[in-house]
């Protein structure tokens, strides 16, 4: 069980695994959450979807209060362009204030990165082979999710906690927000999330559902992006929207109803649900 109070959300990382950390934002009164992660490894760190421009002092505010240095971030990953992950690239690139500093992204998104910033070197994970390691050996792999949102879309995995970090994936329009969600068995076993077992007006299935209706391009794109993700050995999910998926219990059966979620993206406009 993670504990955690509103106060620890607005002021603090909250750490989610060995060495990663979510350093974003709680509002309340939001119905989209995002959520930039930390990774730490020795002396070395990486920022990952660093969050929008308004948002850029609160996350860098809780990177320093990890103990790590703004001149330690070596990466930022960037797994697609939206403003809300790369609004803040300026103001970043001043405080790292590096010339080792590289972003990682892929070649589609990277057109549009730099229109954020011309700065800093920016690589496609492709030409690194699919993964970074850090000095220590740790592993972080990238694959790709194309169209799930935008053509450039990727995943990063950590092989040593098993996280996934998933972007837009496993996303939600919440407002009723927490930073974990956890089901209970009886919205793991549901079959139906149309029909609560439980006689509750909130399902935060139904949630991710909505978004990933809304937000990804098609079936085949949703399709071809699960069965990605079904090869990976995956322990929790840390998306960039919503809620993080600690358990691995409950990622199980998310992805087994993302699974069967149909009409999505242009089909959901034609058809609806």
């Amino acid at each position: 069980m993670y504990e955690y109070d509103d106060v620890s959300l607005e002021k603090e990382s909250i750490k989610i695994a060995d060495g990663i950390y979510w350093v974003g934002y709680s509002d309340r009164s939001a119905g989209l959450h995002c959520n930039p992660y930390l990774i730490v490894e020795g002396d070395e760190a990486i920022l990952i979807d660093g969050g929008s421009r308004d948002d850029f002092s609160t996350v860098m505010l809780k990177v320093i209060r990890t103990g790590v240095q703004p001149s330690q971030i070596m990466r930022l990953i960037y797994q697609h362009y939206d403003p809300d992950l790369c609004g803040s690239l300026p103001q970043m690139e001043a405080i790292i204030n590096s010339d080792q500093l590289r972003i990682i992204s892929q070649k589609d998104n990277n057109i549009f990165i730099r229109y954020y910033s011309a700065k800093t070197p920016r690589l496609d994970f492709h030409e690194l082979g699919n993964h970074f390691d850090f000095a220590t050996g740790r592993r972080l792999e990238f694959y790709a999710t194309p169209y799930c949102h935008e053509p450039g879309s990727f995943v990063t995995y950590d092989v040593q906690t098993k996280t996934l970090f998933s972007s837009d994936l496993f996303g939600s329009f919440d407002h009723q927000w927490q930073l974990f969600l956890e089901l209970t068995e009886e919205c793991r076993d549901c079959n139906d999330i149309n029909v609560c077992r439980k006689n509750s007006d909130i399902c935060s299935i139904k949630g991710m559902k909505q978004f990933h209706q809304t937000v990804m391009t098609s079936n085949l794109a949703a399709e071809h992006t699960l069965k990605t993700i079904a090869m990976l050995d995956i322990e929790r999910i840390a998306p960039q929207h919503g809620s993080i998926i600690p358990y691995k219990e409950d990622v199980k059966a998310i992805i087994r109803h993302l699974h069967m979620t149909k009409n999505v993206g242009i089909e959901h406009l034609i058809f609806g649900e």
